[in-house]
């Protein structure tokens, strides 16, 4: 005969804890595929992650079209709620959307670079990402209106074997891409070792490695804690939204004045000014996206 106790003793298992799981499988497979220097090693993992990003999309579309007995569809608002809920939901979608982060590395590990080239490939990259991003969203909102868990996968019936590999696949994505995004902060890191010590990347070959694994190891294990210990990862990107909109608009903003106040001004030149007005605008969007943003989530986080 089983008590109460005894079953949550025989559910709640070691090694089907949250931290075990997450602090086993970021070390056996995240950190091995965080140390490799060049980033196209990254490219077969990848492939794998974008086919199970397409499997979820397929399925919420096909569980809207088909939906299953017995769900429970709440209210579906057909407009916001007032002016700020749009810029409220900028930040997240300003998240999802910061894939730029890595073109540069990604633009040099192409076999052939080439501006032509590297045009379809961030076209390619923007559709899938228009798609995937819309058709779960819209979809998924569709299913189960104001119901709608924050994770769409977790509304559904735990015992759906679809889901459930819906589900894996999202795991498979999630372990692909901090790899790719940890390359890019570890690229950023070793070019401002090298500024100071005031070498090229070909004279320090021989300590390149050391560096390299260090800096992963400890980037790796900071960033674990963080997950072992913020387990809402609603809170996070509530916070760093915020700063994804400096991403998306600010910088690039930036660059593109730089970009034009360099070249030569050539006399009532409307292109010129355009383009310099477009980055103006980009960088003040950005700016109070950024600060409106990170106020929302911090007197959030204090009322809480």
């Amino acid at each position: 005969m089983h008590t109460p106790e005894g079953d949550a003793s025989v559910n709640d298992h070691w090694y089907s804890n949250r931290k075990f799981t997450i602090s086993v499988t970021s070390i056996l497979v995240i950190l091995p595929l965080s140390i490799p220097k060049e980033i196209g090693f990254q490219k077969y993992a990848s492939t794998l992650s974008v086919l199970g990003t397409w499997y979820v999309t397929i399925i919420v579309i096909i569980k809207y079209i088909w939906p299953d007995q017995g769900i429970n569809i709440g209210d579906i608002p057909t407009s916001p709620s007032s002016w700020m809920a749009v810029f409220n939901a900028i930040p997240t979608i300003c998240f999802g959307f910061q894939c730029h982060v890595s073109s540069v590395p990604v633009f040099n590990s192409m076999e052939r670079p080439g501006v032509r080239c590297w045009g379809w490939v961030v076209t390619a990259a923007v559709v899938i990402c228009l798609f995937v991003y819309t058709g779960t969203g819209v979809c998924g909102f569709l299913t189960f209106g104001s119901n709608v868990n924050v994770d769409v996968l977790l509304s559904y019936p735990s015992t759906d074997i679809a889901v459930t590999i819906a589900r894996a696949s999202i795991i498979l994505c999630v372990l692909t891409s901090y790899p790719i995004l940890h390359f890019c902060g570890r690229a950023v890191l070793e070019g401002l070792w090298l500024r100071y010590k005031g070498q090229a990347l070909e004279e320090d070959v021989s300590r390149e490695r050391h560096r390299r694994v260090l800096q992963t190891v400890i980037w790796f294990f900071l960033t674990l804690i963080l997950a072992l210990f913020i387990p809402d990862i609603g809170k996070v990107i509530s916070v760093i939204g915020g700063l994804a909109a400096c991403f998306i608009f600010v910088f690039p903003g930036l660059c593109l004045i730089e970009a034009k106040l360099s070249e030569i001004q050539q006399d009532n030149c409307a292109s010129w000014w355009a383009l310099v007005l477009c980055g103006i605008t980009m960088v003040c969007m950005g700016a109070f996206i950024f600060g409106q943003s990170t106020a929302r989530s911090l007197y959030q986080e204090r009322r809480s």
